[in-house]
């Protein structure tokens, strides 16, 4: 089955909200083994919205719409759908109650041009919304599927999760299971060159390389007739990948490095403080995005200046006038003694030239060095980043959190 998505709304096309719909239907789309080849963007005009969905049934067999659901007169996707598999609109009672109950339960007044949303094509099966007023619309005929969904996430996920998704399934044969390896601190290019024979051979499953962030990713999808034999097919596969990626491989699923790192900073019961001259606290602002990361992060700083760095965390003037703020000397010296002012286990810091001003031949722009104290050892790495101030700081802290998440796994 091949498949098209039609996001509708003129505030799309004007870039006032992101189309993060379509991201999601793809990615559900391809867990049921449904090709999707295209995806348009339409506003909200009745003659082009018209010519949009003429031209994608041309090419697909399941059309889904989000968006243009609504009560006023330029919502017109339902009316639009009912055209082109020739179907009159009527009125459904349950979906007009389900509206009348959704404003009383929130205190709001229903207007007239409310009921607008409670008609339907004549012989589709409606997909009531318990997450707000417009419901969805599911026509088949004549070997051609529509689906029409509201345009917020919050409506356009449950609904498809709950309704659509089911209905879909039972027509693949197969299905698609992906499992997603997460890789830091490797870049697209040099992980698909060290993984290269493995994508290479695959059929079934396939490994596709891509980047996201400042991380790469590895998806490897099997498809099979359940997701028992899906997952049989993926994991000699996946352990391939392990032992040439090694501890680079940091995570699987739907995660990120620092919540991998606070969760391995809480297993091993590992207190930390953080030191950040470049970062501006960044690194301790990713950190406290955990719930429950008091318990070990016990404090951060940002010891911006040389004063500061000296007051602050006791780092010697003998350090910053023979060696300089921005050196290996002065990053260990600020994560030893971050660590010992705050009495934690670990102490960890950043100095660096960020930019876009301030660097010189000797230390250019995106120098940064990394401090860290861990298990009775002092330690700094150089790093050397490329772009904007913005992003050679975040890259710094997701160095910075990749090297302390490795020294982590060999912690006791």
């Amino acid at each position: 089955m091949q498949a098209e998505i039609i996001a509708v709304g003129t505030e799309i096309l004007l870039g006032d909200i992101v189309n993060t719909n379509a991201q999601f239907l793809a990615q559900e789309l391809a867990s049921l083994g449904i090709d999707v080849y295209y995806q348009t963007v339409v506003g909200d005009n009745p003659k082009r919205l018209e010519d949009t969905l003429f031209h994608a049934f041309s090419r697909a067999d399941l059309v889904i719409t989000t968006g243009g659901l609504g009560p006023t007169e330029d919502d017109l996707t339902k009316e639009t759908g009912a055209k082109y598999f020739n179907e009159k609109m009527k009125l459904d009672e349950r979906a007009l109650g389900r509206i009348k109950k959704y404003f009383d339960k929130t205190g709001r007044i229903m207007t007239e041009n409310n009921v607008k949303q409670a008609y339907v094509p004549e012989n589709a099966i409606v997909l009531y919304n318990d997450n707000g007023t417009a419901p969805g619309i599911l026509i088949e005929k004549n070997n051609k599927i529509m689906v029409m969904l509201p345009g917020p996430p919050k409506e356009v996920i449950p609904m498809f999760t709950e309704q659509v998704k089911p209905y879909l399934s039972k027509k693949q044969e197969y299905t698609f299971i992906s499992r997603v390896l997460r890789v830091a601190n490797v870049g697209e290019s040099a992980m698909e060159m060290q993984v290269k024979d493995i994508i290479h051979r695959q059929e079934n499953p396939t490994v596709a390389p891509y980047a996201k962030g400042m991380e790469s990713i590895l998806r490897i999808t099997a498809k099979a007739k359940n997701e028992e034999e899906a997952q049989e097919l993926i994991s000699p596969v996946a352990k391939e990948i392990y032992d040439v990626l090694g501890d680079a491989v940091y995570a699987e699923g739907e995660t990120n490095l620092q919540t991998v790192v606070a969760k391995l900073l809480l297993e091993k019961n590992k207190t930390i403080a953080t030191a950040e001259s470049c970062t501006g606290g960044l690194l301790a602002a990713s950190l406290v995005e955990y719930p429950g990361i008091s318990k070990v992060f016990l404090d951060g700083v940002v010891t911006y200046s040389n004063e500061s760095k000296k007051n602050r965390l006791g780092v010697k003037g003998e350090t910053l006038e023979k060696y300089g703020a921005v050196s290996p000397q002065t990053a260990e010296e600020m994560a030893e003694n971050v660590a010992k002012t705050a009495g934690t286990e670990i102490g960890i810091a950043t100095t660096g030239v960020a930019g876009p001003d301030g660097g010189t031949a000797e230390k250019p722009v995106g120098l940064v060095y990394i401090g860290l104290c861990i298990g009775g050892r002092v330690m700094s790495k150089e790093c050397r980043f490329a772009g904007s101030r913005e992003r050679i700081r975040e890259r710094a802290v997701y160095s910075a959190l990749d090297w302390l998440r490795k020294e982590l796994l060999v912690q006791p």
